[in-house]
């Protein structure tokens, strides 16, 4: 990039902010976390998700009372990047990543504010989770949602066990997870993944929905939501623990290798259960 006349230093923020896979923006008291890896679907790498915990630490110390999560491009966010998993080079830099995913799990469902997420395009997988963590999930009509693990051989993880006992109950929960199917928005919503569907982008409805939660006694919705959510906190830090235990033994399975090898050779899987 190279500067000139015109190029004034509101112009130069606005450019080194969408370079970032993670930026944040705030304006009329609202707090917006974009994911900015459109080429890649948003899938979420090492550096995107260390960032997200960064950034939702510092919304958290803001005064805005809105939060609204998205994605740049063509989807939400395809889940966790396959090449960032052949990176990872022993358990302990495994480990480490779950405990991040545990503090974004953990912070964004105990956030003091309305935490609204709009998926166009794909939620899969981490993006999911992350996305079943807010307090409206607002979507296209072409949206689509799935689980999608164990088609590399793991398990959700983002709290995704949690987040997905919420929304569907243990029995449909359990079946999601095994399904590996992608579901359309109206079918998500008729299920309980989703709270709103929408033939304009799902930002314009996330906005309306951001408008009307502006207007109401701030105060007592928060207080509501608290006593709800931290009534859940010591729960959700048990299936935290539960998945990392569970996804570090299900990454040294020979069905998560294949599964990985599969989706880099863009074959189907060929698993033995090991």
């Amino acid at each position: 990039m190279y500067y000139n006349e015109n190029m004034n230093s509101h112009s130069l923020y606005e450019r080194g902010i969408k370079m970032e896979k993670v930026f944040l923006t705030r304006e009329n008291d609202m707090s917006t976390i974009t994911f900015n890896r459109p080429e890649s679907y948003n899938a979420l790498d090492i550096d995107m998700l260390r960032k997200l915990e960064e950034i939702i630490t510092e919304v958290s110390e803001n005064d805005d009372k809105i939060v609204l999560l998205t994605g740049a491009g063509k989807a939400f966010s395809a889940g966790g990047d396959i090449n960032m998993m052949t990176k990872i080079a022993n358990k302990e830099q495994f480990e480490g990543l779950m405990d991040t995913l545990t503090a974004i799990a953990t912070n964004l469902y105990l956030l003091p504010k309305i935490v609204i997420t709009a998926v166009n395009g794909s939620a899969a997988g981490l993006g999911l989770s992350i996305a079943l963590a807010s307090d409206y999930i607002v979507a296209n009509e072409e949206a689509k949602f799935g689980v999608l693990f164990a088609g590399i051989g793991l398990i959700p993880d983002g709290g995704g066990h949690f987040f997905l006992k919420e929304r569907l109950g243990v029995h449909q929960a359990k079946q999601f997870i095994w399904s590996l199917e992608q579901v359309k928005a109206k079918q998500a919503q008729k299920m309980g993944l989703v709270d709103l569907v929408t033939e304009e982008k799902a930002e314009i409805a996330a906005l309306e929905i951001a408008q009307k939660v502006q207007m109401a006694p701030f105060q007592a919705v928060i207080r509501s939501k608290m006593i709800l959510h931290e009534a859940k906190q010591e729960e959700l830090a048990a299936y935290l623990v539960e998945e990392k235990l569970g996804q570090v033994k299900a990454s040294q399975t020979e069905d998560h290798q294949e599964g990985v090898q599969a989706f880099l050779e863009k074959r189907f899987p060929i698993f033995q259960g090991k």
